[in-house]
């Protein structure tokens, strides 16, 4: 007998941020995996592995989100790292893009490679190849990976503001977290 050992994925996470990005807990998976330019099997395969890892409920429709923030916070760099790579042109990310070049201002910078991008600076290979595309389709998802890739490839503060903004963005739609907050303050 052969047991299959479930296994998060880098795609895993870039759905979990997609989902995230779109607020809506009523998103369809054909719908999800073309905008993110995986295949249905995929994102099928994603939304089990998420359900099994706890980082998405029973039903495979809602993040839990601060999970997913604990996971992005402490091991994202340990499981999927990055180190930057060679000057190449590409999509910024980390923080070479926003929010964080607002924040930071650096001479070096870090990019997606792509000849779709406009900046020249290291390579940090994203999460997952079709990211490229699927962030100039969606702004949201854009700054919520380049957050995440600030956390892989950043130094101690662009990590602990990049995990700031994360918890803006993660947990600022989440209804349940305001119930199980007010229900603390209450007691």
């Amino acid at each position: 007998m052969r047991t299959q050992q479930n296994v998060m994925k880098p795609q895993d996470i870039v759905l979990l941020l997609k989902i995230i990005s779109m607020q809506n807990n009523a998103w369809n998976q054909q719908q999800t995996a073309a905008a993110l330019g995986m295949s249905q099997s995929e994102v099928s395969e994603s939304v089990a592995r998420s359900k099994y890892s706890g980082l998405l409920d029973a039903k495979g429709k809602k993040v839990m989100r601060l999970a997913l923030l604990e996971f992005l916070q402490f091991g994202i760099a340990y499981v999927f790292p990055q180190k930057p790579g060679a000057i190449v042109r590409g999509i910024a990310t980390a923080h070479s893009a926003a929010p964080l070049n607002n924040t930071i201002v650096s001479e070096e910078h870090y990019v997606w490679p792509s000849g779709k991008g406009n900046l020249r600076g290291q390579a940090i290979i994203p999460l997952y190849p079709s990211v490229i595309d699927a962030v100039q389709k969606d702004e949201v998802l854009h700054e919520i990976l380049a957050l995440v890739d600030a956390i892989r490839v950043g130094r101690a503060r662009e990590k602990e503001i990049a995990i700031k903004e994360l918890k803006i963005r993660i947990l600022e739609n989440d209804s349940d977290l305001d119930r199980r907050l007010l229900l603390l303050n209450n007691k």
